[in-house]
């Protein structure tokens, strides 16, 4: 009788298994639910995550010892049998236990009968969307900026509606090697001005600055987009080298002058959020972009829904689409 492709409860729970090993940081289950076989690869989400056959088994238990310890929620798992072989596929959201980001994750686990055993022949994991959307692009700069916004309260000397704009250089740490710290320097300086003119001419308020970032307030959401705008716009026609990219996000929310914490809220998510945004991206809340309402003064576009760090739930976040308004 011919073998027919099978439901795999088993194989399902062996993956499992391995996938928890992997995230308390359990290097000697892991390794032993890997196959003897020289056909043993395994292939992460990240460019360097890439090992074959002895250099795999040798490597991965001191390797995991290094990534951040995580929580797998797996939304799907479904495990398959076909003779001597099997596969599983599952879909999950994880947790990085330390950094309390969040990321979806997929991946194909294929396994095979070693000694009557099934075992791990090859690991394929990939994340669906980018990682600036799964992760955060260059997050370190914002966490910065926002530990000494949150350090020293900001009043904005009435309760109310604002919109909290975070902005900061994109891959700064390498011009600043490559230029050195003169020239370095001079550009951060240009910079920074440059944003400022443009907060200050759209009727904001600069909070603070430490490095290349910018933390800002403002009364609408109206102004605060405008400035983004400008900033984008007046910084791609900038002339001088080195040519720099900015990085911006906003958050609206509730600020009440007498609970520092209720402000932290609103300062902290825009900080998310602008740790969101690549390259010359400018990434806003949902509750910005509802502010403006139909407004054919902008164009937002590539809506996502992702969690945030220290912060409950899922949040919806849009691009501002400044390109089309040069």
């Amino acid at each position: 009788m011919t073998d027919t492709i099978r439901p795999s409860p088993e194989l399902a729970a062996i993956v499992e298994r391995w996938i928890k090993a992997y995230g308390r940081g359990d290097g000697e289950t892991v390794v032993h639910l890997f196959s003897d076989d020289a056909a043993l690869s395994y292939f992460g989400s990240d460019e360097g995550e890439s090992w074959r056959d002895d250099a795999l088994r040798r490597g991965i238990a001191q390797y995991i010892q290094e990534v951040p310890r995580f929580r797998w929620d797996p939304e799907e798992i479904r495990g398959f049998e076909f003779g001597s072989l099997g596969w599983v596929e599952w879909q999950a959201t994880i947790d990085a236990i330390e950094t309390g980001q969040s990321a979806q994750l997929r991946s194909t686990v294929i396994l095979k009968l070693d000694k009557g055993s099934w075992k791990i022949v090859h690991v394929h994991n990939s994340i669906p969307v980018n990682n600036v959307e799964g992760f955060g692009y260059e997050a370190k700069g914002f966490e910065e900026l926002l530990d000494a916004a949150l350090s020293t309260p900001y009043e904005l000397g009435q309760s109310g509606i604002a919109t909290v704009m975070f902005t900061d250089i994109a891959d700064s740490t390498t011009i600043a090697e490559t230029i050195g710290d003169t020239l370095w320097t001079d550009s951060v300086r240009r910079h920074l001005k440059l944003v400022e003119t443009h907060i200050v001419d759209s009727g904001g308020q600069l909070v603070k600055s430490l490095g290349d970032g910018v933390m800002s307030t403002f009364a609408s959401a109206r102004a605060a987009l405008l400035a983004a705008q400008n900033i984008q716009q007046a910084n791609a026609a900038e002339s001088a080298e080195p040519k720099l990219q900015v990085r911006i996000g906003l958050h609206t929310g509730e600020v009440i002058t007498s609970d520092a914490d209720h402000f932290g809220t609103v300062v902290n998510k825009a900080a998310r959020i602008a740790s969101l945004a690549a390259p010359s991206d400018i990434c806003v809340s949902d509750a910005t972009r509802i502010m403006v309402g139909g407004s054919n003064e902008f164009h937002f576009r590539d809506p996502m829904t992702i969690p945030l760090k220290g912060l409950d739930g899922e949040h919806s976040i849009f691009k501002l689409d400044w390109k089309g308004f040069t």
